[in-house]
């Protein structure tokens, strides 16, 4: 990917902290309340479902917390950032849709709900990938079991606490990372058992708090049967963008690419930006998948 198709968020001044804000700030870079129970087995989704009662896994994968911690709990990483092997960044080579993906971040100042931006999609029948994270589900339970069982919306796993997926602690955008190939475990099954229990099957998709991972971290959610999902276009600046640069920057857009912006800040720019940006997408003949009818 190359920084003239993504904006780097390295140099967008904490734009991903303010769009997927809502991390504890009194946590520092030590332990914070657990989320559900990690499930000691895991199960890979075989289709994405529809709805709350979608359809059964097609395996299952027995993998535990410590089988993860004795596999990879002495591993160095060498990457840290958005570029680790196994990141799917795009739609295969010559897939003609755009993936339009849609983070809520949970937490204080990131369980909002951005109405226009959703209505708007379901008015104008626009497919999307719905990152979620634990908190956020619990701040809007029926928010999140109407969004569930709309066949237009794909639901994906966007963490347990919304932390960047490191085995060392490193941060992202001053949040912490977690330290250990265990806390890695509990940052993806936490929420994954939550989704899976209320959607009747596992998510095929994950994406860390503020999309940083190192390769170590990301082979670690291969093994649990997801896949790591980053972006190759950044539409709104973690929910900081004005609605012009939220349409200049979707806009951007063409066949094959990811789209990454934020569900959880009404007050931002996001849903006039798109508002303006899909009409003009689709005029020029492009199409909007979800992330499963592309990847498989």
């Amino acid at each position: 990917m190359t920084p003239s198709r993504r904006v780097v968020l390295a140099a967008m001044a904490g734009g991903l902290l303010a769009g997927c804000a809502g991390q504890d700030k009194t946590r520092g870079g030590g332990a914070v309340s657990s989320g559900p129970p990690s499930p000691a087995a895991t199960t890979a989704q075989g289709k994405p479902a529809s709805g709350p009662t979608g359809g059964s896994p097609t395996r299952t994968l027995s993998v535990t917390r410590s089988e993860i911690v004795a596999r990879y709990g002495r591993m160095a990483p060498h990457s840290w950032g958005f570029e680790a092997p196994g990141v799917v960044h795009a739609l295969p080579g010559g897939h003609s849709g755009i993936a339009l993906t849609f983070d809520a971040c949970g937490g204080p100042g990131g369980s909002g709900y951005d109405s226009a931006l959703i209505d708007f999609l379901r008015k104008r029948e626009v497919p999307a990938t719905l990152f979620i994270n634990s908190r956020w589900i619990d701040a809007n339970p029926a928010l999140f079991r109407r969004l569930a069982a709309e066949p237009l919306f794909e639901i994906a796993n966007h963490g347990t606490r919304h932390r960047p997926l490191s085995v060392t602690g490193r941060s992202a955008y001053g949040i912490p990372g977690t330290r250990s190939a265990g806390e890695v475990y509990d940052e993806i099954t936490g929420n994954r058992a939550k989704l899976t229990h209320l959607l009747g099957a596992p998510p095929r998709f994950f994406r860390s708090g503020t999309a940083f991972c190192d390769d170590v971290a990301a082979r670690i959610v291969t093994d649990l049967g997801e896949r790591f999902t980053s972006f190759s276009v950044n539409g709104d600046g973690g929910a900081t963008f004005t609605p012009h640069q939220v349409h200049s920057a979707v806009a951007s857009a063409r066949g094959g690419d990811i789209v990454i912006c934020h569900m959880n800040h009404p007050r931002g720019g996001t849903a006039q930006g798109i508002a303006a940006a899909v009409p003009r997408l689709l005029a020029d003949g492009h199409s909007f998948v979800r992330l499963s009818d592309a990847l498989h």
